[in-house]
């Protein structure tokens, strides 16, 4: 089993500094409703305008933070700090805020960045430094849309790409349980409406460009929203034979046939986040028993299959090394 150790740490902590402040090429999320919103990424966005895309800088920022905290001897530990002093300030706050007050803004990030910015302030927020105070109006600003969004979401969208609802509340509930408790409240109310009555998940996975396992995060949230001895029977009717490695869809790596294909490369993603997911559960019992086995394996055969290639392609670097973090950290 892999395991996150200091010299891997290092290789996720440089593949992101490489990237997180290169700001071309950008894919932006923005909606024009007249000239004047024409402009580069740095004046929309004054944080978050490097990765490729806003969320990919987002959470870029959540594994540096992440890894500083964890590896304070990181040779790139204060390289970090200094950038994140620069950039973690109230006044490039408030640009991100204002961004957020454009007409037609409602639905910007929803809600894959919109989760990504809790969990990078629940993570500041853990640092003896400034940056928490700094993002924390931001992270209201998510929480006050969560808010809004989800009593109205009469159907949970379980694709396997950033618009999937299980793998958000995942990363708001997090946060949420530290900072916001109506928002836990609400979270759980809404999981349990959704996904409480799933049985025997077939796992149609995955499509052509998913990085998310729709079947494996809504178990992982399930996790969290349900007591250990209820978890236990709802996870046991929903995916019942996974002792016995079934559905193989779920257990098999994806096959990842073009790394320069931003899309395709999507499926290296996939692979790491389902590792996270099965070493979740696993976690969450710790019994010994042949689904844990089973889970563990699949678990394994994932990160084998794409830990190697995180920096492949800029379509892949902008980006894994955070999915990585999440499967080695478990």
């Amino acid at each position: 089993m892999t395991i996150l150790t200091e010299d891997l740490a290092a290789r996720f902590a440089a593949i992101t500094l490489d990237h997180l402040g290169r700001e071309y090429p950008y894919k932006l999320d923005h909606i024009l409703t007249g000239p004047h919103d024409a402009a580069t990424p740095a004046a929309l966005h004054p944080i978050f305008h490097g990765s490729f895309d806003w969320h990919s800088c987002v959470h870029g920022w959540w594994q540096l933070l992440t890894l500083r905290r964890l590896f304070p001897g990181l040779p790139a530990a204060a390289t970090i700090a200094a950038r994140a002093d620069a950039m973690l300030t109230p006044e490039r706050v408030a640009g991100e805020l204002a961004y957020l007050d454009r007409p037609l803004s409602g639905g910007f990030e929803r809600p894959y960045g919109w989760a990504w910015l809790l969990a990078l302030h629940g993570e500041a927020a853990r640092h003896d430094a400034d940056w928490g105070a700094a993002l924390r109006p931001l992270a209201d600003a998510f929480a006050a849309r969560f808010k809004e969004y989800l009593p109205k979401l009469t159907y949970p969208i379980r694709v396997g790409t950033h618009p999937n609802t299980a793998f958000a509340l995942v990363l708001a509930r997090d946060w949420a349980v530290v900072h916001d408790p109506a928002l836990t409240a609400l979270i759980d109310t809404r999981a349990r409406d959704w996904f409480g009555d799933d049985r025997g998940c077939q796992a149609w996975e995955p499509s052509g460009d998913d990085f998310l396992s729709s079947a494996l995060t809504e178990a992982l949230l399930m996790r969290r929203v349900l007591p250990a001895p209820d978890f236990a029977r709802w996870f046991a009717l929903f995916l019942p034979d996974i002792a016995h490695g079934r559905p193989a869809t779920l257990v098999t790596p994806a096959h990842v046939s073009d790394r320069s294909d931003g899309k395709i490369a999507h499926l290296d993603g996939l692979n790491l986040s389902r590792a996270w997911c099965w070493r979740s559960l696993v976690a969450a019992d710790g019994a010994g028993s042949a689904e844990d086995r089973a889970m563990t394996a699949a678990a394994d055969r994932h990160l084998a299959a794409s830990l190697p290639h995180l920096d492949d392609d800029y379509m892949g670097s902008h980006w894994l090394a955070t999915f990585a973090l999440l499967a080695t950290l478990v």
